[in-house]
């Protein structure tokens, strides 16, 4: 048998309640949710090197633990010398066990590694969903400071199913993403 996810079993076990206390929903069915995470490393200079883009999938990779996507460019754009068709970055796209796991890392691992850390913006997308931008790869435990040829950074998108900023940041704070203090 296959053991829960801490941050789901957290999830489970007092938040669920939490959030129902507040928001006092009617069915527990109702209760916001973590639907996926979404991790975006976009790399403008892998035009040029193509080892950069092969560089990059591995991290994503090694961070997530699972298969990533490269993304290519649906027009071309003159100005940034960008053609239809060119591989421009990489993704992942983490949903059940493995989002709570990254999630459990990323909260609980990595930002507290981030230099002068003062927590993350309490900004929402309007629709609960949430998106931190990241410079360094370096902040992931995974990743071995010798192999890095240059710190990339990465956006990492957390949808849930509230239908407001207000239930997504309650949700989010009460999982422990330390947001900023205003």
């Amino acid at each position: 048998m296959a053991t829960t996810p801490r941050m789901k079993q957290m999830y489970q076990d007092q938040v669920c309640t939490a959030l129902v206390e507040k928001f006092e929903y009617k069915n527990t069915m109702s209760v916001p949710t973590l639907k996926k995470v979404v991790i975006n490393m976009g790399l403008g200079k892998a035009m040029d090197n193509p080892k950069l883009l092969e560089s990059a999938v591995a991290e994503i990779e090694t961070i997530t633990g699972q298969k990533a996507v490269k993304t290519i460019a649906r027009k071309s754009i003159s100005n940034f010398k960008l053609r239809e068709g060119a591989a421009i970055g990489a993704r992942v796209t983490l949903r059940g066990e493995r989002m709570w796991e990254f999630l459990d890392r990323l909260i609980n691992f990595a930002l507290p590694r981030v230099r002068d850390f003062r927590g993350v913006s309490t900004r929402l997308s309007g629709y609960g969903d949430f998106t931190l931008g990241l410079k360094d790869q370096l902040i992931f435990p995974e990743i071995s400071y010798d192999k890095v040829e240059e710190p990339r950074g990465m956006n990492i998108t957390i949808v849930t199913t509230a239908k407001t900023d207000e239930e997504g940041f309650e949700l989010l704070s009460q999982l422990g993403m330390p947001f900023r203090r205003s």
